[in-house]
């Protein structure tokens, strides 16, 4: 029987089992599409985050590279501050 009160013929059936199915795909599609959306988004964001954190090592490394030569260069100057006070000392001497 169908639900307007009358009897319903295979056809209907049939036909009316085929709108269900396939609004059911309907949904099932979108519903996928709002995953794979929401997992895009995600990569997305995910992949930024990976570019600024190398963007930040990139930086720290430059820095630190930086302050090796500037320690180097005073490490340096230190050597010959005391070799040229060594000098002084021994021509005291």
């Amino acid at each position: 029987m169908d639900p307007f009160g009358g009897e319903m013929s295979w056809p209907s059936a049939i036909f009316l089992v085929a709108v269900v199915i396939v609004a059911a795909f309907l949904v099932a599609i979108v519903i996928v599409g709002l995953f794979d959306t929401r997992k895009e988004k995600h990569s997305a964001a995910r992949a930024e985050d990976l570019r600024q954190l190398a963007h930040r090592f990139e930086q720290l490394a430059d820095n630190t590279l930086d302050a090796q030569k500037r320690v180097a260069a005073d490490l340096a100057e230190l050597r010959a501050r005391t070799a040229s006070i060594e000098q002084i000392l021994l021509s005291v001497e």
